[in-house]
């Protein structure tokens, strides 16, 4: 009985699968030929919005030219330079404290002002060295006074002595005392001169010429000697230093090309645009950073019109040497490709030609090239993404571009105005 339910249910289970096939063959026979169709036509959109987008991006093959920007590739002398940014420093800087203890009475000075070499700066109260100077000045007097009469007594003992009036013995100890006088004088005027010299510590004056900083003490406050806060630090601008370091590679071009003579060094701000400050180059450290594997160079500028300030932050370029009859063009103008580094060369037919380079150094923009292209040859400078080689290109003028874009911004400003 058993094994008869087993194989009724087997039955039963094959006639099911045998049915769900048939059902699914039948669906798919029934969907197949618009599926097909879709995915026709899927395919179809496709391989138009591909061919859209080759034609915009080689338009030149449907007889269309991209407008472009070219330049000529010139010829010149490029220098050969190490660029690195630098921080000024003064030429000498000097921090003023009091070598006497008293109050500061008077400052003869503005904050921010250039000041002279000897001009006044501080008065610090004198009387207290006044007075010791008086006193000082009392006690010559009086010691001045006996040691004439013990010069005195020495002569009258000289003369008595001879005649034997008085003994050998007296003489010596009156000559010892007039002589212990003297010494006494010669301490006082050691003492004299030493209480002129703390009475000038009070009147303070510049000991360069420079720029003075913030006044650090106030008048009428206590200034001890050698006190920690100094209470002026003048800095000397003219001439001035920039300091900046380079990698210490560069360290053996650099004494080879300052061996054969001064070496010119350029400082720009970011923010400025205009004509960079030159230098000499005047300090080589003499030792390389370990932590960095830079050293440090110092370069000496005029700076005659102030324009370099202690502290401020430039961008340095030091020349080593000039190469000439360079081939130079934008940087812009230069691709990387699969091969490397390549430039689109326009043809005389106004097509253009993918043309692998080899770059040089980069000097303000400009890329030396040194193979790959000729000089007078006539290269596209912008738009290059929608080239290939041989595409046709029609070249825009680069002032009417600039004009336009101009235009452009000044009606977007106004409508932003306006609204």
């Amino acid at each position: 009985m058993r094994r008869s339910l087993w194989i009724a249910a087997l039955v039963v289970v094959l006639a099911a699968f045998a049915v769900f096939q048939q059902y699914s063959s039948w669906s798919l026979i029934r969907s197949g030929p618009s599926t097909q169709n879709s995915s026709d036509r899927r395919s179809g959109d496709q391989v138009r919005s591909a061919g859209a987008r080759g034609a915009a991006g080689r338009g030149s093959r449907f007889g269309q030219a991209v407008p472009v920007l070219a330049v000529i590739a010139q010829q010149k002398v490029v220098p050969i330079q190490i660029r690195a940014v630098g921080n000024v420093e003064a030429y000498a800087t000097v921090s003023i404290k009091s070598q006497v203890t008293g109050v500061l009475e008077q400052a003869h000075f503005k904050e921010g002002q250039d000041v002279k070499k000897g001009q006044m700066l501080f008065t610090i109260d004198p009387r207290p060295l006044q007075a010791a100077l008086k006193q000082a000045e009392a006690t010559l007097a009086r010691d001045s006074a006996q040691v004439k009469n013990w010069r005195e007594q020495v002569r009258r003992y000289a003369e008595l002595v001879k005649k034997q009036y008085v003994s050998q013995e007296q003489y010596d100890q009156i000559k010892t005392n007039a002589d212990a006088a003297e010494a006494v004088v010669a301490a006082d005027q050691a003492a004299v001169e030493n209480a002129k010299v703390q009475l000038s510590y009070c009147y303070i004056y510049a000991p360069m010429s420079g720029r003075v900083g913030s006044i650090l003490v106030n008048e009428g406050n206590l200034v001890r000697v050698n006190d920690g806060t100094p209470l002026v630090v003048i800095n000397q601008l003219t001439p001035i230093y920039v300091t900046f370091s380079v990698p210490e590679q560069n360290l053996e071009d650099i004494k080879r090309h300052m061996a054969a003579g001064a070496l010119k060094v350029d400082a720009r701000f970011p923010s400025d645009d205009g004509r960079p400050e030159t230098g000499t180059l005047s300090f080589i450290d003499n030792a390389v950073d370990r932590a960095t594997g830079t050293v440090k160079l110092k370069a000496q500028f005029a700076n005659s019109n102030r324009r370099l300030w202690p502290g401020q932050f430039v961008n340095v370029a030091l020349t080593l040497t000039s190469q000439p009859n360079a081939v130079v063009i934008p940087s812009e103008a230069i691709q990387v490709g699969q091969d490397g580094q390549q430039v689109f060369v326009i043809k005389p037919d106004k097509t253009v030609e993918v043309r692998p380079i080899t770059v040089g150094p980069t000097n303000e923009g400009e890329a030396v090239i040194v193979s790959g292209l000729a000089p007078g040859e006539q290269v596209v400078r912008e738009g290059q993404f929608l080239l290939g080689p041989g595409s046709r290109v029609e070249i825009r003028d680069q002032t009417t571009t600039a004009d336009t874009e101009e235009q452009k911004k000044g009606r977007s400003g106004k409508g932003r105005g306006e609204s």
